[in-house]
């Protein structure tokens, strides 16, 4: 048992320092690796290594890098001599990220200029600029100031639900069902010889959408813009409805009617009994099943969960919950705004339990974020559900 929980430990840090090394190593290929490790002799070195190329390597041009990095990790215990060599790529790589800064200085160079040519141009420059370090910057490190920016930002954010199609069928110019009773009517001027066709085709209908976010005491630093994100997405959609919980859930959707975005924060914050608390996931969880998911859940919902994942309840009845919810809505998106860290890992036990049934595992950080959440919504055809069904054990990792 401890060699098993050396070898996931020496997993986790070999993947970190491909991440750090500038490859694109992800939480969810992180897991896939340490799933696959279930189905791999170790002892075969060269079967070991493929099946983690298989799942850490993207992009052909990091192949030479991997194999590099590979035999000096792998063979760092009996070679002391590997590590210094280590040391030294993780050096050269952070000299590469710091490039970005020579292209500032050299921005701003260029900036000066137009502004002694053209200080109108040079205005709109600075409002670009200005505004895409803001779409970068995480959540909990915003000003005041710039707090009152980003939710203006969100107002100009355009929201839009997939479409589906509905057994319902309308009139068309041309569809897939012939439209007998408008035939026919069409087609008395003729002596009843249907001689012009007339069509139905299948009705499209946006899905409806669920949020449930969490305002316990570890998400107080995003808690307050996300109900902000939140009061945006119901003015866009028809069909939207909103739950928060801590220890207990509560509906909003009411209080979002208000078109004053302050007054309808100000009715949720103070209807909010329990804000800044603890959190019971799966008793909240189990409240909207039991109480709400048949009214709320129909015509293929999607689901969004806010939550970082720490959870002070029952973890088999959030397991049971998650389960019954996956089963009712068409999607499930679970956000998470510590998930925008690039050394975040999903070590918390309510986001282990949860998410062998979420179907999107998505940052929700940054104005980007956001962006990348809203592209996710438009076309969620275009990208299949996880679906996973398995179970990590991240307890052996100290």
């Amino acid at each position: 048992m401890e060699d098993q929980g050396h070898l996931l430990r020496n997993m986790i840090l070999f993947a970190r320092l491909l991440r750090d090394l500038g490859m694109n190593v992800t939480t969810t290929r992180i897991i896939d690796l340490v799933e696959a490790a279930k189905h791999v002799n170790i002892g075969y070195r060269k079967d070991f290594r493929d099946a983690v190329q298989t799942i850490l390597v993207s992009r052909r041009e990091h192949l030479a890098l991997f194999h590099r990095v590979f035999d000096l990790f792998w063979q760092a215990g009996e070679k002391r001599g590997s590590f210094p060599e280590l040391g030294l790529l993780l050096r050269r790589s952070h000299q590469i990220k710091e490039q970005p800064a020579l292209q500032t200085h050299a921005e701003d160079h260029h900036l000066q200029q137009v502004s002694a040519s053209d200080p109108r141009e040079a205005a709109k420059i600075r409002t670009y600029s200005a505004q895409e370090v803001l779409r970068q910057k995480d959540f909990a490190e915003l000003t005041p100031a710039e707090r009152e920016e980003v939710k203006r930002l969100m107002q100009d954010m355009t929201w839009e639900v997939e479409q589906h199609r509905t057994r319902r069928t309308i009139q068309g110019s041309r569809g897939a069902y012939l439209d007998m009773r408008r035939t026919l009517r069409h087609n008395l001027r003729q002596g009843g010889e249907p001689l012009l066709l007339r069509w139905r085709r299948r009705k499209h209908r946006r899905r409806p959408l669920v949020v449930i976010c969490d305002i316990s005491g570890s998400m107080e630093p995003y808690s307050r813009l996300l109900l902000q994100f939140i009061f945006v997405i119901n003015s866009r959609l028809q069909k939207m409805e909103a739950f928060v919980f801590g220890t207990r859930l509560m509906r909003i959707t009411r209080h979002l009617k208000e078109r004053d975005v302050d007054q309808a924060l100000s009715q949720v914050t103070g209807a909010i009994q329990d804000w800044a608390g603890g959190t019971r996931i799966g008793e909240a969880l189990k409240n909207f099943n039991y109480d709400w998911a048949r009214r709320v859940l129909s015509q293929g919902a999607i689901v969004l969960i806010i939550s970082d994942g720490w959870d002070r309840g029952n973890i088999q009845l959030l397991e049971k919950e998650m389960a019954r919810l996956q089963r009712s809505c068409r999607r499930l998106i679970w956000l998470n705004p510590l998930l925008g860290s690039p050394r975040y890992e999903p070590l918390t036990r309510g986001i282990r339990t949860a998410l062998p049934y979420i179907d999107d595992f998505l940052p929700v950080h940054n104005l980007t974020s956001l962006e990348q959440l809203g592209k996710l919504l438009e076309r969620l055809g275009e990208h299949r559900p996880l679906r996973r069904q398995m179970r990590m054990r991240f307890s052996e990792v100290a």
